[in-house]
């Protein structure tokens, strides 16, 4: 596929991958249309891409209101007329332990953003996808689609379900014989806020062992630039590939997961410990045998 003067909705542009994706686009000619919940953040990216000469249509949205991504659909189709690419990038973390002592609500809202997002974004898109002859549905799931790991049971279940929903909107548009390239993306490490901002959200809520993982994370795993991670997707949706693994951790845990998948439970406990130390679910399991 090429770029030039192609209709591309991103979601979460706000930062992260959303804002280098739909910078890089720009910088291979589309035409953006650009949303995230945050309008700061929105507004530094629509900043930047008009600053390649890059036409930008720009909306706050929250991606889990089927309602009003419905109307955002329509609104971008009024002003472009068209749409070639959706990304829908937009995903919020949160997990804050084991699923034993975790809280629906919070889980719920992971859901509501994480794979209803996807899905309510793709159902008011697809049809423009297909109606353009050429489109590209981009949904971004993440190295957690592949494998999970403790303390991140909605954050793994959301990344599975996209990842599942995205193979199955691809089998139907090849059995339908419908014009639309289906890609899902599987991040690694990737340098984003992502956590940074499940903590903000948290505010007070957080422990200093919660504040101690995330430095942890921040400075021994997020580590591939979200400008190289975006040139990785943005190549993939050129190319026409159905499945976008980005980084070496991606790879790697992906072959892990196909040869051996019953020993991955033991390797990202193993790694767990490792990393963080003895894992949270140990003081839980105290906690329950002295009360």
């Amino acid at each position: 596929m090429k770029f030039n003067s192609k209709v591309a909705v991103v979601t979460g542009a706000g930062s992260g991958i959303g804002r280098a994706v739909a910078v890089e686009l720009a910088a291979r000619g589309a035409r953006l249309a650009l949303s995230d919940i945050e309008p700061l953040g929105l507004a530094h990216t629509a900043d930047l891409v008009a600053g390649q000469g890059a036409p930008v249509h720009t909306a706050t949205l929250d991606v889990s209101s089927r309602g009003a991504v419905a109307e955002y659909a329509t609104a971008v189709l009024a002003h472009y007329g068209a749409v070639d690419i959706v990304v829908n990038n937009a995903g919020i973390a949160g997990d804050s332990g084991t699923f034993v002592n975790s809280e629906l609500d919070g889980f719920q809202r992971i859901l509501d953003v994480n794979l209803w997002g996807v899905i309510n974004n793709t159902k008011a898109f697809l049809p423009s996808l297909i109606a353009s002859g050429d489109g590209h549905l981009v949904n971004i799931s993440s190295i957690n689609g592949i494998v999970a790991q403790p303390g991140t049971a909605a954050y793994c279940t959301s990344k599975f379900a996209v990842r599942g929903f995205t193979e199955s909107v691809r089998a139907d548009m090849v059995a339908s014989g419908l014009p639309v390239r289906v890609t899902v993306v599987h991040p690694g490490g990737v340098s984003t806020d992502i956590a940074n901002s499940a903590f903000d959200r948290a505010g007070s809520d957080v422990t200093p062992e919660q504040r101690k993982r995330l430095e942890t994370y921040n400075d021994k795993l997020l580590r591939m630039p979200s400008e190289k991670a975006a040139g990785i997707i943005v190549d993939g949706i050129a190319t026409g590939r159905s499945r976008v693994l980005v980084g070496h951790d991606a790879r790697l845990l992906d072959v892990v997961a196909r040869i051996v998948p019953a020993r991955i439970p033991v390797v990202t406990a193993w790694f767990e410990r490792r990393m963080f130390g003895v894992p949270a679910v140990s003081d839980e399991r105290s906690a329950s045998a002295s009360s």
